[in-house]
């Protein structure tokens, strides 16, 4: 079999730190891997140097057994590999055709082909099975919207070596299914595809092999028919995984209601929501994308308008205009989007830690010594791999930063908690720390809501689960009803 990509003992260094070390192994045309590994393993490093995003620091990247060094990603693309980047690379003022095209565009004579582009846009929005028109602005779409047009614009660039990572993060069901067609006939016209993924169900319906990656080093490469999931996260890891959740205290028969909400309107989104939780009790939410359960709870903290309903907190009726009224109330609300709404991450993580806090440290002069010190604790409450306490936010791997945004919203400690998405994007070994978490919140005597697109996060961590569609509360399920296929009847109109 022909080799179509190979790393050569490939190193990468960021200053004095070398985050790859003699990465070495080879991809062979129209196949389909799985890399694998924790956040900071190295997989988006080494997918950035095939991509022409960064340079080797040491060895060799060879394509069709020719050493390459490209100058940029436009170079690799000439040589026909493109990457989807898991955070979304569109410009929002823009329409989906545009986007498409950027770099890229046609031309008829002096003047742009707009309808020529727009034409052969609609063709791969076709293919990815996206349903908007090509002279849609990209601000206009939804999250799962823009991920489809990330993937057909990769497929608009003619890639024979197609980088995806974390694709399906934002995407429903029958976006996935549609996905994975696409990947299935990529493959068959002798398209390589490197699949990122941290849910490992997709990894072994959807790869030929995997290949595992661990601080930076090249671990294993494993057809994927020889492992199990656990298998492939114990690899992960470097560590036997004992069980992903942990057992469900159950919620005491008199446990206080703390949060309470009757007759939620959110204009466009929600009708009529209503629902409580106790203290001790994990309540989730489940639907698919467009539900309303994102903009219900945006409109509870005062991030959008809500044109009805009442809000009790501890037994006390509120009106929470802004998230800083809601923060002073004991609610909290740590958004799915941790990049631009839960973390500013080009601040270090001290200040990021303490922002919404500001009060406790300066009185009037900003207590540093104060501040290094929550810092210090939070990374030890929160396990927050990091070398350099001083280091910015950006720094840290994806589950890292999730699990400094979870310190930062739980600082002020409320006793009300509302995670939207929490461990989208992380790794198995942060999943699994982060649903601990969620746990050890409750036992302290907390309300803690969870908003998730992964079913089976619902059914392990939950007391209680609320199925929204199309912004309404369908049923309320009880632990002893909770099956995947319960919830995806309901949360469908199905059942």
């Amino acid at each position: 079999m022909s080799v179509a990509v190979a790393f050569d003992a490939v190193c990468k260094d960021f200053g004095p730190v070398r985050v790859l070390h003699g990465v070495t192994f080879e991809l062979s045309p129209g196949r389909v891997y799985g890399l694998l590994g924790e956040n900071g393993a190295g997989k988006s490093t080494l997918m950035k140097i095939l991509a022409g995003y960064e340079a080797v620091s040491e060895g060799r990247l060879l394509i069709d057994g020719a050493a390459q060094r490209f100058a940029s990603s436009r170079d690799a693309e000439s040589a026909g590999i493109v990457l989807i980047h898991q955070e979304f690379n569109l410009a929002e003022h823009l329409t989906v055709a545009q986007n498409m095209f950027l770099g890229h565009e046609k031309t008829r004579g002096w003047l742009l082909d707009d309808a020529g582009m727009n034409q052969e846009a609609a063709r791969y929005l076709k293919q990815v099975g996206l349903d908007v028109a090509p002279d849609t602005r990209i601000r206009d779409l939804i999250v799962a919207e823009k991920q489809l047009v990330e993937i057909a614009k990769a497929l608009s660039r003619r890639a024979r070596f197609l980088i995806m990572d974390e694709p399906t993060a934002t995407l429903t069901s029958s976006e996935t299914q549609r996905l994975f067609a696409v990947m299935a006939q990529l493959k068959a016209d002798g398209v390589t595809i490197l699949y990122i993924s941290h849910k490992l169900d997709e990894v072994e319906r959807n790869t030929d092999e995997v290949i595992v990656m661990r601080d930076g080093r090249f671990i294993t490469r494993e057809l994927t028919a020889s492992l199990t999931r656990q298998q492939m996260a114990n690899l992960m890891v470097g560590r036997e995984l004992s069980d992903m959740f942990p057992a469900k205290a159950p919620v005491a028969p008199d446990a206080p209601v703390l949060l309470k909400v009757e007759g939620l309107q959110v204009p466009g989104w929600t009708k009529n929501l209503s629902f409580e939780v106790r203290a001790g009790e994990v309540l989730g939410f489940a639907g698919l994308v467009g539900a309303g359960r994102t903009e219900s709870f945006e409109a509870l903290l005062g991030l959008r308008p809500r044109s009805a309903g009442t809000i009790t907190l501890g037994g006390k009726q509120v009106n929470i205009r802004t998230p800083r009224e809601a923060m002073q109330n004991g609610m909290t609300y740590l958004s799915e989007d941790r990049k631009g709404k839960g973390l500013h991450v080009n601040l270090g993580l001290r200040e990021n830690l303490t922002m919404m806090t500001m009060e406790r440290y300066a009185r009037p002069l900003l207590d540093l010594k104060a501040e290094q010190a929550a810092l210090a604790t939070a990374v030890k409450d929160f396990n927050i791999r990091t070398g350099d306490l001083d280091s910015r936010a950006r720094m840290l791997s994806g589950g890292n930063q999730q699990k400094l945004a979870l310190a930062k919203y739980l600082h002020s400690d409320p006793r009300v908690i509302v995670l939207d998405e929490p461990s989208r994007g992380v790794d198995v070994g942060a999943k699994r720390d982060i649903y601990f978490l969620i746990h050890r919140l409750a036992a302290e005597g907390r309300a803690v809501i969870v908003i998730s697109s992964e079913l089976i996060e619902l059914i392990g961590l939950c007391h209680r689960v609320a199925v929204m569609r199309a912004g309404t509360l369908q049923t309320t399920l009880g632990a002893e009803h909770l099956t995947e296929e319960e919830l995806i009847a309901h949360a469908t109109g199905t059942h």
